[in-house]
C-alpha cells in the first residue's frame, strides 16, 4: 500500500491539488507531469489507460498556471489531471467503447461530461479502458486488451469502468470519470478498493454527439455518468464539476447538490443478508459500517427494503429484453468472443416478454418505487451489499452458464438501485484476506448529498486503501 506523500503529487486528492494550484503553492504543470510519470510507472502493468494525452494534457496544465496567474476565475478542479472513459466523446479520440470497428470513430466535439470537466478546469490526461459495449463485469476486449486489477491480476478490476476504477486505485488521475447502467461504477470501485457515485438520473448531464440514434428508454432512465476517486471528498467535488447544465440532455434535471437537513437522528437501515446468500465477508462489511454509523449518532436498525428481489428482477426484464432489440445484434456482429460469450448468457437470464409484459413491468416499477419512498421516510440512509460475493476472478464469467448465472444472482444488490432510480455510493471498510471489499450505500432521489455524508463516515472510520502499488 502506498500512502500520500508530500512531495509525490499524483499521490494528493484532488481537494488537495486544486487547493494548492489555486494558492500557487504548486503549479498545474508540476501535478499533471506527477501524473503522467505515474502512468509511465504503473500503466504497464495495468493497462488501465489505453490512451495517454501527454502534449494535450501539458499544453492544458500550462493554460491553466496562466489563468491563475492571471487572476481568472477558477473552477473546482482547476489545474487537476483526471482520466474519462474510451465510450464517451471526447473532441479528437476515438470513442472505441473497446470495440475493434469503433477505432477510427473519432468524435469531433465533447461529449457534456467531458466538457463540464474542461469547464471545471481540469486536466485529462489519459482515457480509461472499458469492455467491449460496456457491457461485462470484466474489461477486456480484443482492441485495448486487458485490465488488470492492482490488487493482483487474479481479481478482476470489475466493469465497465475498471479502467477508471484501476487507474485512480494505482495514483493515475485524482478523479476518474465511469458510466453506470448495471453497476458500472459501483463494482469496479468495490474490487479496486475505491470510491465511487452512482448519481440520480437526471442530475450529470450525458449525451454522445457520434450516437447515429438516441439511447433506448431503459438507458435514458438508468444509465448516468459519474465519478470515482480515492475519498468521497473527490467524488464530492467531482460531482459538482460533472453535474453542470448541458442541453444537449433533454433528461437533466436543475435540481440543487444541497437537499434541505434531515431529522435527526438520522435513520438508517443496515441490510447485511438481503438474498441470504452473501459470504461472511460481504455480510460483516454491512455490520461494521452499521456500527460505525451508530457510534457517529444514526439510528441504526437491520431491516430489508421493501420488494428488494423483484426490483433486481425487474432490472433483467426490462434491460435483457431491450438488449435483444438494441444491444445484442451490434455484439454479435462487432463484438468479440468474449463479450458475445457474456451476451448470451445474459440474454439467457431473463425470460422473453411481448410488449404488454414489458409495459406491466414499468407499472410494477411505479409501484416498487413508491414503497421505497415510504421506506426512506423512517429510513433515508439504506446500507447494502454491493455483490453478494467478494470481487469476481479475472474473467470469470467466461467459465459457463452455471457459473454466469451465479455471478448475475451476485449483482442483485447492486441491480435493483439503477432499476428504481436512486442514487448509490461505495465506500471501501477494509480488506477481506487480501481483497478490497465495502458497501453500498443508498438514499433517496436526488440525494446525493445524504449518500456522500455517510460515506464520508464510514470513510474516517476504515483504514486508506490507495493509492496502491500494482501487485503481480
Amino acid at each position: 500500500m502506498v500512502t500520500r506523500r508530500d512531495d509525490e503529487l499524483w499521490s494528493w486528492s484532488a481537494v488537495e491539488l486544486a487547493r494548492a494550484i489555486a494558492a500557487r503553492a504548486i503549479s498545474s504543470r508540476q501535478a499533471v507531469k506527477s501524473s503522467l510519470d505515474r502512468i509511465a510507472k504503473v500503466n504497464p502493468a495495468l493497462n488501465a489507460v489505453v490512451e495517454v494525452l501527454a502534449d494535450e494534457a501539458l499544453a492544458a496544465a500550462d493554460a491553466a498556471d496562466a489563468a491563475v496567474k492571471s487572476g481568472a476565475e477558477l473552477g473546482p478542479l482547476h489545474g487537476v489531471p483526471v482520466t474519462t472513459k474510451v465510450n464517451v466523446d471526447q473532441r479528437g479520440c476515438a470513442t472505441t467503447n473497446g470495440v475493434v470497428a469503433f477505432r477510427d470513430v473519432i468524435a469531433t466535439e465533447d461529449s457534456p461530461v467531458v466538457a463540464n470537466f474542461r469547464k471545471a478546469g481540469a486536466v485529462i490526461v489519459g482515457r480509461t479502458n472499458t469492455p467491449a459495449f460496456s457491457h461485462r463485469w470484466f474489461t477486456n476486449n480484443d482492441l485495448h486488451g486487458a485490465t488488470y486489477n492492482p490488487w493482483g491480476k487474479r481479481l478482476t478490476p470489475g466493469g465497465s469502468s475498471g479502467g477508471a476504477a484501476s487507474s485512480v486505485a494505482a495514483g493515475i488521475g485524482a478523479i476518474a470519470h465511469g458510466n453506470d447502467f448495471g453497476g458500472s461504477i459501483r463494482y469496479p470501485a468495490y474490487a479496486c478498493g475505491v470510491a465511487g457515485l452512482r448519481p440520480t438520473p437526471g442530475r450529470i448531464p450525458s449525451f454522445n454527439p457520434s450516437a447515429t440514434s438516441d439511447r433506448p428508454i431503459t438507458a435514458q432512465m438508468m444509465s448516468v455518468q459519474g465519478p470515482l476517486a480515492r475519498s468521497v471528498a473527490d467524488l464530492r467535488l467531482g460531482l459538482a464539476a460533472m453535474a453542470q447544465p448541458d442541453m444537449r440532455d433533454g433528461t437533466w434535471m436543475p435540481v440543487s447538490l444541497q437537499g434541505t437537513a434531515l431529522k435527526r437522528p438520522i435513520g438508517v437501515a443496515i441490510a447485511p443478508r438481503p438474498f441470504g446468500d452473501e459470504a461472511p465477508e460481504v455480510s460483516a462489511a454491512i455490520h461494521t459500517a452499521g456500527r460505525w454509523l451508530a457510534e457517529a449518532g444514526f439510528a441504526v436498525e437491520e431491516t430489508l427494503p421493501p420488494r428488494l428481489a423483484e426490483a433486481a428482477d425487474l432490472w433483467h426484464r426490462l434491460v435483457i429484453n431491450e438488449e435483444r432489440r438494441t444491444l445484442a445484434p451490434a455484439i454479435r456482429k462487432f463484438g468479440d468472443a468474449k463479450s458475445r460469450y457474456n451476451l448470451d448468457c445474459h440474454v439467457a437470464y431473463a425470460p422473453e416478454l411481448d410488449g404488454d409484459q414489458v409495459l406491466a413491468c414499468f407499472e410494477q416499477r411505479l409501484a416498487i418505487v413508491r414503497a421505497w419512498q415510504l421506506f426512506q421516510e423512517r429510513y433515508p440512509i439504506l446500507i447494502l451489499p454491493v455483490s453478494a460475493q467478494l470481487p469476481f476472478r479475472y474473467d470469470q464469467d467466461q467459465e459457463g452458464d452455471t457459473v454466469v448465472r451465479a455471478l448475475l444472482d451476485a449483482q442483485r444488490p447492486l441491480l435493483a438501485v439503477p432499476a428504481l432510480g436512486f442514487p448509490s455510493v461505495v465506500v471501501p471498510t477494509g480488506i477481506a484476506g487480501d481483497t478490497p471489499v465495502g458497501v453500498q450505500v443508498v438514499a433517496g432521489r436526488f440525494r446525493e448529498d445524504v449518500c456522500l455524508a455517510a460515506a464520508e463516515v464510514i470513510e474516517a472510520r476504515a483504514s486508506k486503501l490507495t493509492p496502491i502499488d500494482p501487485r503481480d
